[in-house]
């Protein structure tokens, strides 16, 4: 879980999107909050908006947010069952392929902010939708299909038969318009991503015997360097 934060504020005070994703199943949650929430107030929308559909997790990875670290959360937690995970700088607990999936999510939603103007806390239902019904290269299907077995359906006949017939009702065809509009979004925001790994990554191959150079970063504690002779 993360915090998008700095944004527009709403008519409903608005101003931050808790982004909080399955590491399993890739399906993400997109709740609108406050920055000023507090720690009690966080663990009233995570019961209401998490536990209520999918039960308590048994781990979650977040940042030091200073919410995330109180006292509270994690005593709320623990009575729950939970185990904390805190990423730092030099001791991550979290994965590289949800660190990306944040990332991705980050951008994607900070352009539909920009499109949507000072309603974008209304819209956010239908990204997170978006995000959950596209397919995902690292599970081979969408989120939705792998978290619940089957394909999603829905009334909203995009790009499928029956538009036609649909097509005259205004909440339909604005709901397509912000549908195509997010699906850009997101396709763009992937691109991204992808350009920022690929400039990282190089076809790397050793041999037995080679000889490599190992950069490691402290953590804790006083640095020591040995050499052993063979």
């Amino acid at each position: 879980m993360d915090f998008i934060t700095k944004l527009p504020r709403t008519a409903k005070g608005h101003d931050t999107i808790w982004v909080i994703v399955d590491r399993l199943t890739k399906s993400a949650h997109f709740l609108p909050i406050r920055e000023t929430f507090s720690s009690e107030r966080l663990a009233e929308v995570f019961i209401n908006e998490v536990v209520a559909r999918h039960g308590m997790p048994l781990m979650i990875v977040s940042d030091q947010d200073t919410r995330f670290t109180s006292r509270f959360w994690k005593t709320f937690h623990e009575a729950m069952g939970t185990r904390l995970n805190i990423s730092t700088a030099y001791h991550p607990q979290t994965d590289g392929q949800s660190e990306r999936t944040i990332q991705t999510l980050e951008d994607m939603l900070r352009a539909c902010i920009i499109d949507f103007g000072g309603s974008w806390d209304s819209h956010l239902p239908l990204a997170e939708f978006s995000y959950n019904n596209s397919h995902h290269t690292t599970i081979g299907m969408p989120p939705y299909e792998m978290l619940y077995g089957r394909k999603c359906r829905t009334p909203v006949c995009w790009g499928e038969i029956g538009q036609k017939e649909l097509g005259s009702l205004e909440v339909v065809r604005e709901t397509s318009e912000r549908f195509d509009q997010i699906k850009a979004r997101m396709k763009a925001a992937q691109d991204r991503q992808k350009s920022y790994a690929d400039k990282r990554r190089r076809p790397i191959e050793f041999d037995i015997g080679d000889r490599v150079m190992l950069k490691v970063s402290p953590w804790k504690g006083i640095i020591r360097s040995e050499r052993e002779e063979s």
